[in-house]
């Protein structure tokens, strides 16, 4: 499955990368060019939403019915 993620990518005043996302909570990776800071972003965006989807699926298996806060900027 693909997910289409959007960084923003800043350049720090100590000449490294960030890369930070607002797709996914909790993203953050910082690199010594852009092109490592993507690899390092897709990384970490790739382990959060395996984490995510797997307490998902924990969730499900707990109850039938369950209340699970989510965050929807507007």
């Amino acid at each position: 499955m693909e997910r289409l993620i959007n960084l923003h990518i800043e350049k720090l005043p100590e000449g490294f990368y960030l890369a930070t996302s607002d797709t996914i909570q909790g993203l953050v990776a910082q690199g010594r060019t852009i092109a490592e800071t993507i690899e390092i972003a897709k990384d970490v965006a790739k382990k959060l939403i395996e984490a995510q989807e797997e307490n998902i699926t924990k969730l499900s298996t707990i109850n039938d019915s369950f209340d699970y806060p989510i965050v929807i900027g507007v």
